[in-house]
């Protein structure tokens, strides 16, 4: 993912705001990031979902599908305290860099 330093955060905020609608796992999260342009590896996104789950801010549990054991993760109270502000940053930095048009040109 190139400026992967720049990017990893929009990345966490998409993480959590899915997690916030329903669970999800490695391989749905690496389908839908790709919807958006982002390419992830699994090397990348697997050690990224263990973190924010160290940090609180997702909990995951085991379910069989089969022959496949997939990790399913869903926000926790701490994710949301922390999406809810990272939106509220997002949407003032988008008021500075693109404010709105005045008509008045």
């Amino acid at each position: 993912m190139e400026h992967r330093d720049l990017l990893a955060g929009f990345v966490r905020l998409h993480v959590l705001h899915h997690a916030a609608e329903h669970e999800v796992y490695g391989l749905w999260m690496i389908e839908e990031l790709a919807r958006h342009g982002y390419k992830l590896s699994p090397g990348t996104l697997y050690p990224m979902l263990e973190a924010m789950e160290e940090r609180g801010y997702l909990v995951s549990r085991r379910e069989r599908h089969g022959r496949t054991v997939r990790r399913l993760y869903r926000i926790t109270d701490v994710g949301r305290e922390g999406l809810a502000l990272a939106m509220e940053r997002l949407r003032e930095l988008r008021g500075e860099v693109a404010p709105p048009h005045s008509g008045n040109r």
